[in-house]
């Protein structure tokens, strides 16, 4: 017998043998081949067979445990399967279920309970009891179906009167003898942490050595934060809750050491309105009232936050809790600490664990990656020694150990591939755009120049994130960008001196330029077969590309709609079915506005004009239109000007993408080479530097990330999609191809917009500050 080479090709030659090993070891709670419950019958949707799994799997894990999981790529149904679970598991008795959802899905999870769900009651849960805003609703009120709409009618109460149990046993008791049906409490994610407001808490000293300085009023000493112990400003002082851990001060060995101690740089706002989050209120007074809690997209609750504090209150006055998730683990062990923190905190204490960072520090050494950094610097002179500074951080990566011991016993898995049968041709492809002469020399100007400040600056991140951004934007909008600068630590004053990076040539405004012309191109094409596109682009605020975009489809007969910050999250789903009704081509918009739970299946073709850097964000805006309901091919198309760091971003993105669905265990280890520890920004950095990478073209990579899903997934061939395109967009009613005129568009939008402004007396749009953007 001939011996194995490497450990891939023995787990080849094994595979069938350790399979079995491993259901032998390793049993499931629920098998393909175990009988699943009658109850499932019941719902007003059948679920498909992978979906019957996991209800069934969450089902059997709440008999032996209070937490399940159910962590399930986009587009696989986890609302069905959480909803399902419960009314299983509620063996016909009445429940009462809390469901905390990102605010832009609350409707749509009233919907989706109203057509899964025999008799049910659902309600909303606005507040306290005080209305935030003039237009605002209050308190708990209970919403009805209509039309395919959810409105609010029906029983109108509030938390405060829910907590009460008069004559009754217990509250509980008291609604059960109210509703006499089995409810769903729904309230959104930002309203449910919603609290008291708070103000910055700091001194400015008036006399002394430190007169003029921000000091700490605890202290009464200048407040040194980050790394390299930087002087706190007043302009330091933002949206975000500041703190300083009190010890020796600013780091000098000499000064007399003490116990560790934290003290806020921020206080209660008793100016302002007093308020109570929702979700505190429950689980202080209203203990036993829920029998499941449920908390979709739980990846975002996995810090130490408001809203992530929500999530354990949760589960602790909830009889039994489930959580949603599409990427559990985003690359680092610790990201899970706290959510496994507030479902299993038993298991974690017995596993010699304690909540906060010295939990977090020994859970990362024993199921993550940390790398010990030591600088020694030489001695001054013979008499004196030299300087050694030692430094912790953590990097990429994550022990199977954690999987075997915490979550495959806790979630449910379900990747698109166990129901791709229910799902059309989805197609991704890359787009590359030769740039104008003018353009193009420009560029190259800018690039070398940030090239330069790169390699004067090294590891300066204010260098790294303006430069390199600015290299991604200018392309797109190569004008009124301003002077780059930087910001480096000055031991001597110190604070951070500013510096000129480079200068950004200026060209003309009023020039539509290659790329703007082939997304033009794109759109035109796409509506003369009847399909709706959904554009991305990912600077707004000062540097905004959406309006410049809007204005050049506007212009060429497009009916186009620009989606901002200005409509609320809970708003947008119903803000896409206004312009629907209005007759809508094409709608442009941050990824970040859509990339969680909104389906897009009125719009089949996804155009990235800008994809920026995160992976999280590209892979969860792409997956909008391909969703359970879709019935014509969907394609993905990724433009970006080649030669240039789009094209490198690009590229370095779906490197990323075949290594991290290799550790998903769903590729083979091809590409595992490519696996560094570096975030996409630096790795750009480093390519712009060294000029690694030079030649080597985006569109490759992602035709073999291409290739590598059609193994997977099972798509069919790309003469088999474009057949059944063809096939499909004749069946389905297409949207009007003509064109319409400038002014007749934008008259109709206006109307539309008037008649919604009259409905409403104050509006709740944001400020310009509040857009999305990268820098």
């Amino acid at each position: 017998m001939q011996l194995p080479k490497d450990i891939n090709e023995y787990l080849r030659a094994r595979a069938s043998e350790l399979a079995e090993r491993i259901l032998q070891t390793y049993p499931p709670l629920h098998g393909v081949d175990d009988i699943a419950s009658p109850l499932i019958g019941q719902l007003l949707r059948k679920p498909f067979p992978a979906q019957t799994l996991a209800m069934m799997g969450a089902v059997k894990r709440w008999n032996e445990a209070r937490g399940a999981a159910v962590i399930a790529e986009c587009g696989t149904g986890k609302t069905l399967i959480s909803l399902g679970a419960v009314h299983v598991h509620s063996d016909r008795k009445p429940f009462t279920a809390l469901a905390m959802v990102p605010p832009q899905l609350v409707e749509k999870w009233a919907r989706e309970a109203f057509l899964t769900l025999p008799r049910v009651r659902v309600f909303f849960i606005d507040g306290l009891r005080t209305p935030t805003s003039s237009i605002g609703h209050a308190g708990v009120n209970e919403v009805r179906l209509r039309n395919g709409r959810i409105v609010r009618e029906g029983l109108r109460t509030t938390l405060t009167e829910l907590r009460q149990r008069k004559t009754a046993r217990t509250a509980r008791h008291r609604w059960d003898s109210i509703c006499g049906l089995s409810a769903l409490f729904i309230v959104g994610r930002e309203r449910g942490k919603l609290s008291y407001f708070w103000r910055h808490a700091y001194r400015l000293a008036r006399c002394g050595r430190y007169q003029g300085s921000v000091v700490n009023a605890d202290t009464g000493c200048p407040i040194y934060l980050g790394e390299d112990g930087e002087r706190v400003l007043s302009a330091d002082f933002k949206k975000a809750k500041l703190n300083e851990i009190l010890g020796s001060l600013n780091g000098e060995e000499s000064a007399k050491a003490r116990r560790a101690l934290y003290s806020a740089l921020w206080q209660a706002d008793g100016t302002k309105v007093r308020r109570f989050a929702p979700v505190d209120f429950i689980g202080r007074y209203m203990p036993e009232f829920f029998d499941y809690a449920i908390a979709d997209e739980v990846h975002e609750l996995k810090g130490d936050t408001a809203q992530g504090n929500a999530l354990g209150t949760l589960a602790g006055c909830a009889q039994r809790t489930v959580v949603l998730t599409g990427t559990l683990l985003g690359g680092y062990a610790d990201e899970v600490f706290n959510i496994l923190f507030r479902l299993e905190p038993a298991k974690m204490v017995k596993e010699g664990f304690e909540h906060g960072e010295a939990g977090v520090r020994a859970f990362t050494e024993t199921y993550g990656l940390l790398e010990k950094i030591t600088v020694i610097e030489p001695a001054d002179n013979a008499c004196s020694d030299g300087r050694i500074t030692k430094r912790i951080r953590r990097r990429p990566g994550a022990s199977p150990l954690l999987f075997g011991r915490f979550l495959m016993s806790l979630g449910a898995f379900i990747s698109l591939e166990d129901i791709s049968e229910a799902l059309p041709p989805y197609r991704e492809e890359v787009v590359s755009v030769e740039m104008d002469t003018p353009l193009r020399d420009a560029y190259k100007k800018l690039e070398e120049d940030i090239k330069k400040a790169l390699q004067e600056h090294r590891r300066n991140p204010s260098v790294m994130s303006v430069a390199l951004n600015a290299l991604l934007l200018y392309p797109d909008r190569p004008f009124a960008l301003g002077d780059l600068y930087g910001y480096e630590y000055d031991p001597e004053t110190q604070k951070r001196e500013r510096f000129l990076i480079a200068e950004t040539p200026n060209l003309n405004e009023s020039h539509v330029y290659a790329k703007e012309r082939r997304l033009v191109e794109e759109v035109k094409s796409e509506l003369r077969r009847g399909r709706r596109c959904q554009i991305y682009a990912v600077y707004t605020k000062k540097r905004d590309v959406t309006c410049r975009l809007e204005r050049i489809l506007t212009s060429e007969g497009i009916r186009v709609a620009l989606l901002t910050t200005d409509v609320p999250p809970e708003s947008r789903e119903a803000w896409y079915e206004r312009q629907l009704r209005a007759g809508v081509q094409a709608v442009i918009c941050h990824p970040k506005l859509v990339q969680t739970g909104l389906d897009l299946i009125d719009f089949p073709t996804i155009l990235f004009y800008e994809t920026g850097y995160s992976i999280y964000v590209l892979r969860q805006a792409s997956r909008r239109s391909w969703r359970i309901g879709q019935r014509l091919p969907v394609k993905v198309k990724f433009l970006h000007y080649a030669e240039t760091m789009q094209e490198s971003c690009l590229r370095l993105m779906g490197k990323k993408l075949l290594v991290s669905l290799a550790m998903e265990g769903k590729f083979s280890s091809e590409g595992l080479q490519s696996i560094n520890d570096d975030d996409i920004l630096m790795a750009m950095a480093r390519e712009l530097v060294t000029e690694k990478g030079i030649g080597e073209r985006a569109d490759a990579v992602w035709a073999t990330l291409q290739k590598k899903q059609d193994d997977v997934i099972g798509t069919r061939k790309p003469e088999d999609v474009e057949a059944a395109a063809e096939q499909t967009v004749s069946e389905m009613p297409l949207i009007e191809p003509t064109v319409t005129p400038v002014d007749q568009w934008s008259a109709r939008r206006s109307a539309m917009d008037s008649s919604r402004r009259r409905g409403s007396r104050r509006s709740t749009s944001a400020t310009p500050d509040e857009q999305l953007a990268l820098f």
